[in-house]
């Protein structure tokens, strides 16, 4: 990590550790206490996913980050004219930031052209937070960043209070596509009540193609992608003081072509208990031979769906952008 100087009262957090401990011990208890069991995948990324993850991404089964990086890397002046429609500052808020690999590209031309506006990533994530203070201004020279650690609304809502300038959201690397689709209408629709009128988002989405290709994307020969979702028990070991032996437990993807839907498991290769320290006592949890964990949604889309879900919740369709391969969108809405 590159280092440099920068104001850290710019990170902007009103999550606490101790709020957020508390946080994911009532959630993975809720989560594996359900029939079926199921753990919610934004707590992939600690320390340990984050890296696991930008390992994901360089594996050559995983096409959805190449296709997309190529996208803004291309297709970075249509991107930016589309912002740029309107003369007036505007807040870029990327949801779900990660390294800002993609977003660079977009973020070195805003400044290059001496584009008013501020940067502000938000993500769960308070490693990538802290990484993005250190990083941008050496690798964006110029570029005023201001970011935000916590869930997604809750810190719109904050971006909200902080200025009133127009609002240009990013939502890239297919995480959209981790909603079933009566989720993810939800959450569009969330979305637009959070901007206001001629406010723009840009969603990266997966598109359906053939199912072997979408399968070993998330079943990559070197395992890593396995052990990104076995990393998650691993840190429930970490941070909740649970005893899952992960040897006990095997990552299982599936892809239906049908409903477009890549879903993620983990099964337990024997009957087993596991005890997890909550703030009250000890909690255990019983699986079965052969039980699963529901970790993650993949979904994939159409164009003529995206353009059914931009209208569903109250969005203005604006433009597709697609890679060579036409395997993955940004699709740009405006709000009515």
């Amino acid at each position: 990590m590159t280092t440099s100087n920068f104001n850290i009262e710019k990170i902007i957090a009103i999550s606490t550790p101790e709020k957020e401990e508390v946080t994911f011990c009532k959630d993975v208890i809720e989560g594996l206490s359900s029939s079926p069991k199921f753990l919610q995948s934004k707590y992939f990324y600690d320390c340990a996913g984050d890296s696991l993850f930008q390992e994901i991404m360089d594996c050559e089964e995983y096409y959805p980050f190449n296709c997309e990086l190529e996208i803004f890397r291309e297709r970075t002046k249509d991107l930016a004219d589309i912002i740029l429609r309107q003369s007036t500052s505007f807040d870029l808020i990327e949801l779900g930031a990660g390294d800002c690999t993609k977003s660079n590209y977009l973020l070195k031309y805003l400044v290059d052209i001496n584009a008013d506006f501020t940067y502000r990533p938000i993500d769960i994530s308070a490693n990538i937070i802290d990484y993005l203070h250190l990083e941008l201004p050496v690798t964006v020279p110029g570029i005023n960043v201001e970011g935000l650690n916590g869930d997604y609304f809750e810190m719109l809502g904050k971006a909200k209070d902080l200025s009133s300038n127009r609002k240009v959201v990013l939502f890239l690397g297919s995480n959209l596509g981790n909603m079933l689709p009566a989720e993810a209408i939800a959450f569009c629709q969330e979305l637009r009540q959070n901007l206001n009128q001629g406010d723009i988002a840009i969603i990266g989405l997966d598109l359906k193609k053939h199912p072997a290709t979408i399968l070993a994307a998330y079943n990559d020969k070197a395992g890593i992608t396995s052990a990104f979702n076995l990393n998650l028990l691993q840190r429930i070991n970490r941070e909740l003081n649970a005893n899952f032996d992960t040897n006990q437990f095997e990552h299982y993807p599936v892809y239906d072509p049908e409903t477009g839907s890549c879903k993620s498991y983990l099964i337990s290769l024997e009957d087993q208990s596991v005890e997890i320290n909550t703030k009250r006592g000890f909690k255990t949890i019983h699986f079965k031979k052969n039980e699963s964990i529901f970790m993650e949604v993949s979904q994939k889309y159409t164009p003529e769906q995206i353009t059914c879900l931009a209208k569903q919740a109250s969005f203005k369709p604006i433009k597709m952008l697609y890679d060579q391969k036409k395997w993955f969108v940004d699709t740009i809405w405006q709000v009515l």
